[in-house]
């Protein structure tokens, strides 16, 4: 037989078993296609939700570590109005039922209210969550933090906005939360076969590889969005319960604030408009109302030095809410406010 029927021979016998496996290898693509188009839909639905929980919780956190900071801010005037007054008696540490607050110390007051001042002021371009990464970590260690030095040895108190805030967070520890963005590849593979009869089994062998590669990557996604899906799940109920706390936390030290805010504008009156600078020309309502201002100051301070969030010990964990501090400031705010 001449040679060119023996090589079309060939060619046509190659064709028809790279058809076969190039029909079978198809709908390998098409269900390994379908599993990871059903994955990608999944996943980005399960990425929106958690952006969603995360945004929520943010803001609650946002305005729980802003309010920290305008209190520890305000610490700086109180001082200075207390400093006025001669011959006061010494402001022991508070000790009564179990609730242990600390005693009056102008030297820490001036510091936190510098260093929250310094947060505050570049909290007006920082991105949303920074406030409530103050609080999380406990605003009044990230404020004494931010009169520390960055990790390139710059005073942190003298970088300028959101550089110092970032600075405080990277020297608290803290980081990014960001989901998605390359976690789980789930594009897809387009490939170009040949028509020669040779060409085509060959075709037909890469779609057969190729679609069991896209299967197996197709199973290898969705069992990845699987595992992403749980953590996502297990973070969006944190952040759900940490929102809950966070409210239930800030209404607590609102409440310690209005106390406070009512109580020294009663003493303030009396140093700045009355003009009495001696504790002995104080009335007994006036001294009074300053004991319970120092008192409110100390149970603020402690407030906020509360770490709402514990951080995991590793980065393959998720970190804890503070039940144990959370609940215990509270009680302690509802006792002390209780007797005054």
């Amino acid at each position: 037989m001449p040679l060119p029927f023996i090589l079309g021979a060939a060619a046509a016998a190659a064709a028809v078993g790279g058809i076969g496996s190039g029909i079978h290898g198809a709908v390998k693509m098409k269900e390994a296609n379908d599993t990871m188009k059903s994955a990608d839909k999944r996943h980005k639905k399960n990425i929106k939700r958690f952006e969603v929980a995360s945004s929520d919780t943010n803001k609650v956190m946002d305005k729980l570590g802003e309010l920290e900071l305008e209190i520890l801010h305000s610490f700086d005037d109180f001082s200075n109005v207390i400093e006025k007054i001669q011959n006061r008696p010494q402001f022991k540490e508070y000790s009564k039922d179990g609730v242990k607050l600390p005693k009056y110390d102008k030297k820490s007051l001036k510091e936190v209210s510098v260093g929250a001042g310094v947060l505050l002021g570049g909290l007006g371009g920082a991105a949303a969550g920074t406030a409530g990464g103050f609080a999380a970590a406990g605003a009044t260690t990230s404020a004494v933090m931010a009169l520390g030095t960055a990790s390139t040895g710059t005073a942190i108190a003298s970088l300028s906005g959101a550089a110092a805030t970032n600075a405080t967070l990277a020297a608290l520890g803290g980081g990014a939360i960001t989901a998605g963005g390359g976690g789980i590849a789930l594009g897809t593979t387009i490939l170009g076969a040949t028509t020669l009869g040779v060409g085509l089994l060959v075709g037909g062998v890469i779609f057969n590889v190729t679609g069991s590669n896209l299967s197996a990557k197709a199973d290898k996604a969705w069992d990845q969005m699987k595992r992403a899906e749980k953590t996502i799940n297990k973070a969006c109920d944190y952040l759900n319960e940490l929102k809950s706390v966070a409210g239930r936390y800030t209404f607590s030290l609102n409440k310690a604030r209005d106390k406070y805010n009512e109580i020294f504008g009663y003493v303030t009156y009396a140093v700045n408009n009355l003009h009495k600078t001696d504790w002995d020309d104080f009335s007994y309502d006036e001294k009074i109302a300053t004991q319970n201002a120092v008192l409110l100051v100390g149970l603020l301070y402690k407030m906020c030095q509360v770490k709402l969030v514990i951080k995991a010990e590793s980065d393959k964990e998720m970190n804890t809410i503070n039940y144990v501090g959370i609940d215990e400031a509270i009680r302690d705010s509802d006792s002390v406010l209780e007797s005054i």
